[in-house]
């Protein structure tokens, strides 16, 4: 039986071991057959459990952030990663950050370097939104409002104790766009203040937002 065209019809969607075990339902040894077909580089291996349309395969590959979102959930993109993809700093990222649930960790996989920081509920949940990057990819990001949060609340050693240590970090460190910075919603920011991390210095950020 040939998988490469049930593979090529998932090729922009990471592959789980359930489904591949699921496509493999006939065989009577599908690790053994798992192994061929990474052999082949019909399959990729992201990690344990988790795969790919591997390099035999040209066109679409699941995007960076839709991997991000499985390689471990719950988790939604944000920090460098969401702030660059909303246009508020100048910077491209290659190494995906995300928020989780869960414990901290990082994966170095053949497709990237992924890390993952804890927040508590409540506040993890707010600011959550699900984006379209291709007809076939939606994923879980943080709104650039959430993303600018985390990244205050997260960063080791930030204390913003007034609007300009608020403007030096966001604007004359992290460069970000004063423009979009603009157009942020703050109403809905000072709402999540009561559950954050870092209240005072996120109350600041506002401040200084609110001044531009």
């Amino acid at each position: 039986m040939d998988l490469s065209p049930a593979v090529r019809s998932y090729m922009t969607h990471p592959l789980t071991r359930q489904l591949i075990l699921s496509l493999l339902k006939d065989y009577r040894r599908p690790n053994d057959k798992v192994h061929e077909l990474l052999k082949q580089g019909i399959l990729q291996s992201i990690k344990k459990g988790l795969y790919i349309a591997g390099p035999s395969f040209k066109g679409t590959k699941p995007e960076p952030f839709l991997l991000a979102n499985h390689i471990s959930g719950p988790s939604y993109v944000s920090l460098d990663s969401a702030l660059s993809y909303h246009g508020l700093i100048p910077e491209r990222v290659f190494e995906i950050s995300s928020m989780t649930t869960k414990a901290s960790c990082k994966f170095t996989t053949p497709a990237g370097i992924f890390t993952y920081t804890h927040l508590d509920l409540p506040y993890y949940a707010f600011g959550i939104q699900q984006t379209k990057l291709s007809d076939e990819q939606h994923v879980m990001l943080a709104s650039p409002e959430k993303a600018l949060f985390d990244k205050v609340a997260t960063t080791a050693g930030i204390i913003l104790r007034s609007t300009k240590s608020a403007a030096a970090y966001l604007i004359e460190d992290l460069r970000m766009d004063e423009d979009i910075l603009r157009g942020l919603n703050t109403r809905m920011m000072s709402s999540w203040l009561p559950d954050a991390p870092k209240k005072d210095s996120l109350s600041m950020a506002i401040k200084m937002i609110e001044k531009l």
